[in-house]
C-alpha cells in the first residue's frame, strides 16, 4: 500500500500494519490475524472511517499488482464469485438473499492476477 495517503499518518500506519497481518495469515479473519483486541478494534475503526475509501485502497493495490505482473511473461486474470454468508449474524443491515431464500449475505466478484505457476500477484478488481 506504499504511496497511499489517507490524510493522517496514523491511518496510513494502521493500514500498513493491517495489510501485513492479513498477508501473513491470508485465510484468517481480522480478529485472528490481529495481535489482540486493541489491534482488532483499531482495524475495524480504520475500515469504518469515512476518510478511508475502499475503492482508493483497491486502486492502489491493483496498481501494485499490475506492477508485479510486468515481470512475468504470462499472467492469468482469474474471475471468481464467492458467497459471503452472514445468515448466522442477522443484525447486519443491507444483506441480500444468496443461493436460497433463508440464506443472507452478499456476493464478492473478484479478479485475481496469478502466474501459471500459481504465484498470486494480487487483486485487479472487486465488486460486492
Amino acid at each position: 500500500m506504499g504511496g497511499l495517503e489517507l490524510g493522517d499518518k496514523r491511518r496510513t500506519k494502521r493500514l500498513v500494519s493491517l495489510m501485513e497481518n492479513l498477508s501473513n495469515s491470508p485465510r484468517a479473519s481480522i480478529p485472528s490475524a490481529s495481535e489482540g483486541w486493541a489491534e482488532t478494534k483499531a482495524a475495524y475503526r480504520l475500515l469504518s472511517n469515512g476518510a478511508v475509501d475502499p475503492m482508493e485502497l483497491l486502486a492502489c493495490h491493483a496498481g501494485k499488482s499490475e506492477h508485479r505482473a510486468q515481470g512475468h511473461p504470462v499472467v492469468l486474470c482469474i474471475q471468481d464469485t464467492t458467497e459471503l454468508d452472514f445468515t448466522s449474524q442477522p443484525g447486519i443491515a443491507g444483506l441480500g438473499r444468496l443461493s436460497y431464500e433463508a440464506q443472507h449475505g452478499l456476493y464478492a466478484h473478484l479478479t485475481l492476477m496469478a502466474t501459471p505457476q500459481r504465484l498470486a500477484l494480487g487483486v485487479m478488481d472487486a465488486w460486492l
